[in-house]
This record gives C-alpha cells, sequence and structure tokens, in this order.
C-alpha cells in the first residue's frame, strides 16, 4: 500500500492533487515542463513549470516539501489558465475580438453610449469607487484583449459575498488594477476561495504594514518550536549566516498575516516576506517558503537597505515593487525593537469550511464586500476575488490616468505600418502626442504584443515611434525632437541609435552631400545609407514588419492564442 500526504488547509492528498491536475492539464493539450526545483535550506522547496508548447505559460510554486511544491505550481498554473490571467496583458486578435464569445460564455457586453459609463456595469457604490468625478469616458473601459471599440465593453459577472447580488465587473478594471491578486484554485471550492481571501489579505495587510512604518512583535521561540519543519527552515537560514526575524502580523490578533524578515549582513540589505492564513502554522510556512521561492541562498544579496524617507516608502512605485518580488524598502521602523503591537498567540480556525467562514466575516468587519467568480471550465475549481477598497494592487486613479485601453486607439494603424497613406501618419503621430504618453514606454506593452526579445517590435518604444512617424512625412522638427530623445536614451539598440545620430547631423546640413565622406568615415557606410534611405523615406519605419490584425507577424504571439484557443476546444 501507498502512503498519501496530506497537509493543513488541503482537502486531498498532495498526490492526488499532482495526478488530477496534470491529467486534467494533459486533456485540455497542455504538458508541462519541471525545472528549477529548489531546496537551499530544509523544510523549504520551490520549482518553476512551463508549458512545452507556449513556455509565456508559466507558473511557480513553494511548499515545505517537495510533493507540497509540486503540487502548490500546477495549482497555480490552473488559477491562471481557470482566470484567463496568462492573456491579461495580450491581444487576442481581430478574429476573437468578433467570436460570440472572447472570454468567457457568460459574458456580456455594454455598448458606448456617450462619456457616461452604462448603467447595467457595476452598481451605483461601485460606480461611485471607480469613477467618483464622473471623469473617465466610458470608451475607456474597453479590454485591452478584444480591443473591439465598435462592440463596447465587455463585463464578467460576480457575486456579491454578502448577499450574493450579481454584479457586472468590467474586464478592463479588472485587468488594470487587480492583476493576479484574489486568484486561486483548489481541491475544492472553500479551499481555493480560502486561499484567494488569505492572499488578499496577505497584501492589503502588509502595504498597511510598509506604508505606515510599523513594528511587529517577535514570534517567542517556544513558540516557533511547536513546528519542527518551520524550525529546521529557520535554523538553515541562520546557519548560513543571515539574520532572521520572524514576526505576528496579525497586527494584536486581528488579521492572519505572518511575517518572516531577512537582514543581510554582507550588503545591509533587507527583505520582509509575509504569508496568509486563518491557522498560524500555514500562515508562517507560507511567509518562510515565500521568502527562497525560486531562490538558491546566493540569490538573497542586493535588497534594498532599510530606509527613512517615509514618502519613498510609502509610493505606490514602491508598493508595486513589494508586489512583484518583495525587493522593495523597508522602514527602519519596522526593525525596531519596540513593537507597536503585543504579540497575540492566534489561530482563527481548524478546518477548510471554518478557514472560509472566518475569511468572509473579517472581510464583513472590515466594512468591505467581496466579489466572486467561480471557474470551472478547464476541469479543476479555480475563482477570482475582488474587493474594492482592499484588492487593488493599482491605484484606482490608474483607470483615468494610466489605462491599458490606451492601445486600442493606436492598434489598428500600427498593425498595417507600411500601408498608412500620409494624412493616416499625420493622425496618428497627433493621436500619440494628444495622449501624452512617456517617450519611454515599450509599444509591445501598450498593443497586447507578445514578441521575442531583441526584436525591433520589442525595442520600440513611444519616443522612436514619432520619431519614425515624422520620418515617414519629412516633418524636420518632429525629427529633430525624437533624434533628441534618441540621443540621451541610452538603452536603445547602439547599432540602430547611431543611425538615428547620423540622421540628427544629415537633416542639418544645406548641402549634405558636401559632408559624405566625413560621415562615412564617422558612421560607417551602412549607418550612412541607412540613415539617408530613412530621410528620403527610400525606407520607411526601420525594419518594423507590419504585424497583421491577428499579429501574425509574431510567432511568440501566434503559440499564445492557439493555447488560447485549447481553453475552449
Amino acid at each position: 500500500m501507498t502512503t498519501e500526504s496530506y497537509i493543513p488547509g488541503k482537502d486531498a492528498s498532495l498526490e492526488s492533487t499532482i495526478a488530477t491536475m496534470q491529467k486534467k492539464l494533459a486533456d485540455r493539450g497542455f504538458f508541462l515542463n519541471e525545472s528549477s526545483l529548489l531546496n537551499p535550506v530544509e523544510g523549504i522547496w520551490s520549482m518553476h513549470v512551463k508549458d512545452r508548447d507556449c513556455p509565456m505559460l508559466f507558473a511557480n510554486g513553494k511548499g515545505a516539501t517537495e510533493l507540497a511544491a509540486r503540487a502548490s505550481v500546477f495549482g497555480e498554473f490552473f488559477e491562471r489558465l481557470g482566470t484567463h490571467y496568462f492573456w491579461t496583458h495580450f491581444y487576442l486578435g481581430k478574429k476573437r475580438s468578433e467570436a460570440k464569445f472572447v472570454h468567457y460564455p457568460q459574458e456580456k457586453w455594454f455598448p458606448i453610449d456617450g462619456e457616461n459609463w452604462p448603467t447595467g456595469i457595476l452598481n451605483p457604490e461601485l460606480h461611485a469607487f471607480y469613477n467618483p468625478d464622473s471623469a473617465i469616458d466610458g470608451s475607456v473601459l474597453v479590454d485591452l484583449n478584444s480591443g473591439n471599440v465598435d462592440r463596447g465593453i465587455c463585463a464578467l459577472p460576480y457575486k456579491r459575498l454578502r448577499d450574493d447580488e450579481l454584479t457586472y465587473f468590467p474586464v478592463n478594471i479588472i485587468g488594470n488594477l487587480y492583476v493576479s491578486n484574489g486568484m486561486a484554485a483548489g481541491n475544492t471550492m472553500m479551499e481555493a476561495r480560502s486561499q484567494a481571501l488569505s492572499e488578499i489579505y496577505e497584501r492589503h495587510i502588509k502595504y498597511r504594514i510598509i506604508s505606515e512604518g510599523l513594528c511587529l512583535p517577535d514570534v517567542p521561540e517556544d513558540v516557533i518550536a511547536r513546528y519542527p519543519k518551520i524550525a529546521s527552515g529557520i535554523k538553515g537560514l541562520r546557519d548560513a549566516g543571515f539574520g532572521i526575524l520572524i514576526k505576528d502580523a496579525s497586527l494584536g490578533g486581528i488579521y492572519p498575516v505572518m511575517n518572516v524578515t531577512l537582514l543581510h549582513p554582507k550588503d545591509q540589505g533587507c527583505f520582509a516576506s509575509f504569508g496568509a492564513h486563518p491557522r498560524f502554522e500555514i500562515a508562517l510556512e507560507r511567509a518562510l517558503t515565500e521568502l527562497l521561492q525560486g531562490r538558491v541562498l546566493d540569490a538573497l544579496e542586493n535588497f534594498a537597505e532599510p530606509g527613512f524617507d517615509m514618502d519613498e516608502i510609502n509610493s505606490v512605485s514602491n508598493l508595486e515593487i513589494h508586489f512583484v518580488d518583495s525587493s522593495g524598502v523597508i522602514s527602519w521602523k519596522f526593525l525596531s525593537d519596540e513593537p507597536d503591537y503585543k504579540f497575540i498567540d492566534w489561530n482563527f480556525s481548524s478546518t477548510t469550511e471554518e478557514d472560509y467562514k472566518w475569511l468572509c466575516k473579517r472581510i464583513e468587519e472590515d466594512g468591505c464586500d467581496a466579489y466572486i467568480a467561480d471557474f470551472s471550465e478547464q476541469g479543476a475549481y479555480s475563482c477570482r476575488i475582488l474587493v474594492p477598497g482592499m484588492s487593488e494592487i493599482y491605484p484606482v486613479e490608474d483607470l483615468e490616468w494610466e489605462n491599458n485601453s490606451v492601445g486600442n486607439l493606436i492598434r489598428p494603424a500600427l498593425v498595417k505600418l507600411s500601408s498608412l497613406t500620409d494624412p493616416e501618419i499625420e493622425g496618428l503621430l497627433a493621436e500619440l502626442q494628444t495622449q501624452n504618453l512617456n517617450d519611454e514606454r515599450p509599444l509591445w506593452e501598450i498593443l497586447g504584443l507578445a514578441i521575442p526579445v531583441g526584436t525591433p517590435w520589442k525595442e520600440l518604444r513611444i519616443g522612436e515611434l514619432k520619431t519614425l512617424l515624422a520620418l515617414a512625412i519629412g516633418d524636420k522638427e518632429g525629427i529633430l525632437e525624437g533624434c533628441d530623445w534618441i540621443h540621451h536614451y541610452k538603452q536603445m539598440n547602439p547599432s540602430r541609435r547611431l543611425v538615428y545620430r547620423c540622421i540628427e547631423n544629415l537633416i542639418q546640413f544645406e548641402d549634405a552631400k558636401a559632408y559624405d565622406h566625413s560621415l562615412e568615415l564617422l558612421y560607417g557606410k551602412e549607418t550612412l545609407r541607412q540613415a539617408k534611405a530613412l530621410l528620403d523615406t527610400s525606407e520607411r519605419f526601420f525594419e518594423l514588419v507590419d504585424l497583421g490584425e491577428n499579429m501574425e507577424a509574431s510567432a511568440m504571439h501566434q503559440s499564445l492564442l492557439k493555447a488560447y484557443d485549447k481553453l475552449f476546444a
């Protein structure tokens, strides 16, 4: 007989979870390559997986054992599959944007009627939360993935936790503000929902602690000793020479959050890791395993030193870095020996059902509403939970100032760049200038394009695009302005940058031919030829191939779309 492995918080054995998820993924045509299996100290494991056919689909997992890490990584892959998170930042193409449904069969489309938001989306409270001054045009809510402005706003149904009222959330709002926060997959509904709500609290309380510079109480050694596997992992890190602080992040026994902070004596770096769950042991284990997920001991260098500037520490950019990889700045106040709270030996539940009920009650007591969408189409339960006012990763103001829908305005022209007429180019250039986009923003990100590193479309920035458009229509002022920006932008491919430097000189000569010999000696024959060709428009757009309305020019993007189609097979 084989012995099956169970861990707290999970409703099935690890072996069963792994086997079930592997089979269901294979049934859908997804086959995962496992790599980066790491066990830097006892009791801390992590691993990485990528889809065999589309490596852009990947996930990371962690746990106290190898099996736990494998189950975790399959769970994360499934949550990103079920919620379609893998495709959040990418355009799905014209063909799919006109299909019967783009995201899910249960989606609804709301026509855009002037500047106002359609009454069928959200509810009055949420309208006031996301658009308090009614300053955001309804067209802004068209999602990046479909880009179908004529079709309108795509929204998905979410149930409000306290009364099951159905509310339609625009896909655009979800993708812009919440990214991966509040997503989970599990063996059962309650297991997954508990994980999603725990994750929301982990980040919410983490941000509050960091932004307010709170100091947390240490967990007594005799409490840590109750959990031998966790204690052995902590000992391993300390034996390796790291300073390790174990802290209660429950803010006085209110929230299900724990903290493990690493202090590096070699470079004075500080790395604060958080974990959350209604059970103390699980929260502490998650904080510890998160610390080393995907990292070997040698990779624990180069974290930021603690800081004093609270304006920097509670800035949006610093908190975003903490979301991405926890490598942002931590306040010195956090490391004080005088905590703002007393240690509480808490434990809020002991079963999955209790976990879920406690978290629901906690949300209610905090005066917030949770909205839940369930996804079981891929054969395993996954969910996504939104808690307005608590679970946003990016500020609500981004809907107005940093909305990813900006790509919808310029994509139709850019995918057929070579065939644009001069008036169309002038219109596109004017649109870019009106949008006031940062010149350093990458076009692949704005367009939702998957493209390999090192290719012209991957390297293209707004500043260079405006320069190329100015070159195509002979706008001397625009060319000089663009070349000046490129001269100061150091991240561009050197040979490409040199062409623009040559153009900047050529355009200012009264008789450029009189300087051919010197220019050739300075820049080289091919650089001079390319510069002249761009100036006389015998060549346009500097090796940027037409992408096509379904991004056919990018094999990487096509592999992403093929993977998407597997969801609906």
